[in-house]
């Protein structure tokens, strides 16, 4: 009898070190698969609570990343990668050319298409009216300049839009963390930091709004069940499907400004 359970017990070690193995075979650094002439990185995040495979290409980073359970063969990952060949390569080709932000060139501002323009002998300090960014001082910081104001616009307007939101929700005002995610729009933690992408100030006002209510939404609700969505539909007046609708089709333009 003891002879036996030690056999059992031999063949569990054995079975999880081979699923181990398993695991840990070809992860140490990213596989590479080539994509109609371009080689691209497999980025493979395995999440223990991951009960599929889910795949995102990024057209701005020009990268595929790969979520799946903690017991899926890297194998299985690019198999997977196999079938979807042509729908990558559509969403590989889907982003617009980098956005350059130059004297003569636009930029959108509150979802309202700007052009930029310059005089090196006019102020030096940003102007925006009229369809226009206008300023002046040296060309070669132009670009720098504009998207310093572009982030003190974001930091001002959103932290007047949390407070309302929160005032709404009869939530305390959390700190607003401003930064620049390629993955997501908005996120909060539970330690009361609602952070967003400055990018959503090139975004039409009921997209942005509609991103930071979701935020302010989670400040009672840390999931997205059906009383999140009832209660983000109680706090946002306008259409967040719509909203999130139009991220889908231009939130990759917004991400390619000033890359």
């Amino acid at each position: 009898m003891t002879l036996a359970c030690r056999s059992k017990v031999g063949l569990y070690r054995n079975c999880m070190l081979g699923r181990l193995k398993t695991i840990l075979s070809n992860s140490l650094s990213d596989p590479e698969v080539v994509i109609e002439g371009e080689s691209v990185p497999v980025r493979i995040r395995r999440n223990p609570r991951a009960k599929r495979i889910s795949m995102r290409a990024d057209a701005v980073k020009r990268e595929i990343r790969i979520t799946m359970p903690h017991y899926t063969p890297t194998n299985v990952a690019l198999d997977f990668v196999e079938k979807k060949r042509e729908w990558i390569a559509t969403r590989l080709n889907s982003a617009p050319d980098i956005a350059p932000i130059a004297p003569g060139s636009e930029i959108a501002v509150e979802g309202e298409s700007h052009l930029i323009e310059w005089r090196e002998e006019w102020p030096r300090s940003i102007r925006c009216g009229e369809g226009m960014l206008r300023l002046g001082g040296p060309r070669e910081s132009v670009e720098a300049r504009i998207l310093r104001w572009l982030k003190g616009e974001a930091r001002r307007i959103f932290t007047k839009e949390i407070a309302h939101y929160c005032d709404k929700a009869g939530e305390p005002v959390p700190r607003l963390s401003l930064g620049d995610p390629r993955s997501r729009w908005g996120s909060c933690s539970s330690r009361g930091t609602i952070s967003l992408s400055w990018r959503l100030i090139m975004a039409p006002a009921s997209v942005r709004r509609s991103v930071i209510a979701h935020e302010v939404a989670h400040m009672r609700h840390m999931n997205h069940s059906p009383d999140f969505y009832a209660w983000l539909d109680v706090l946002f007046e306008g259409n967040r499907k719509a909203a999130d609708q139009w991220l889908k089709m231009h939130g990759t333009g917004l991400q390619r400004v000033g890359r």
